[in-house]
């Protein structure tokens, strides 16, 4: 669809469903794909970086509360290697209570220029106290303080409350504030992924990797 075709349907709400594009950029097949999907992963993340994708380090984060009502948002991965995927937030926010509860998670990433997602599913653990203090420590000054000063996911009185409590940190903790105990990290430990690549006519590429006895098994899925 053309730039001007793409206006001309924003700009009336009724016509959103004629959105339409062909997807033709790359395909995805079990015999150019890695083994093993973490080297699968750091292959497709690497090539958003080179593409100086916007965000190309944002995901979505997947959780369902004790409720069973589910709630995604979006978190920045810090880090994976072998043991899984990990992200930094307060542990008292929503995503920390429901993760308190049932500490199965899903995460997706969203490459639209390079019209890729990958989603990964598993277990959710907390990282180690050394690796949450060294990330911590790594943090600019005012995303440190930040952590101090917002009640993530409480309601407040307006941003004032947010602005007086980040100088009221600064004020106790200067310029070595330490890691808050309510802030860390979380590792998503992977029992399933799956590459989506699209494809032309809606016949988009999808392997899935799933655990089976200890040992990684690809298979295709039908889009």
């Amino acid at each position: 669809m053309s730039l001007a075709r793409m206006l001309e349907v924003m700009s009336n709400p009724a016509d959103i469903a004629q959105l339409r594009k062909s997807y033709e950029r790359a395909e995805l097949d079990e015999s150019a794909s890695e083994a093993d999907p973490l080297q699968q992963f750091d292959r497709w993340l690497r090539e958003a970086l080179a593409a100086q994708l916007p965000e190309p380090n944002a995901m979505t984060l997947a959780t369902v509360g004790a409720n069973g009502r589910p709630s995604t948002r979006i978190v920045l991965i810090k880090g994976y290697d072998a043991r899984g995927i990990v992200w930094y937030t307060n542990y008292e926010s929503r995503k920390g209570r429901e993760l308190a509860a049932n500490p199965q998670a899903a995460l997706q990433f969203h490459w639209v220029e390079l019209e890729r997602v990958v989603r990964i599913e598993g277990k959710v653990e907390f990282a180690g106290t050394d690796e949450s203090d060294a990330y911590y420590a790594s943090r600019p000054l005012d995303s440190r303080l930040g952590a101090w000063a917002s009640p993530q996911s409480q309601v407040i009185g307006g941003r004032a409350v947010l602005v007086a409590n980040a100088a009221k940190a600064a004020l106790t903790h200067g310029l070595h504030p330490p890691r808050p105990p309510h802030w860390g990290g979380y590792r998503l430990v992977p029992d399933t992924w799956e590459f989506w690549q699209g494809r032309k006519s809606r016949l988009h590429d999808r392997l899935r990797y799933r655990l089976d006895q200890g040992a990684w098994l690809r298979e295709r899925l039908a889009p």
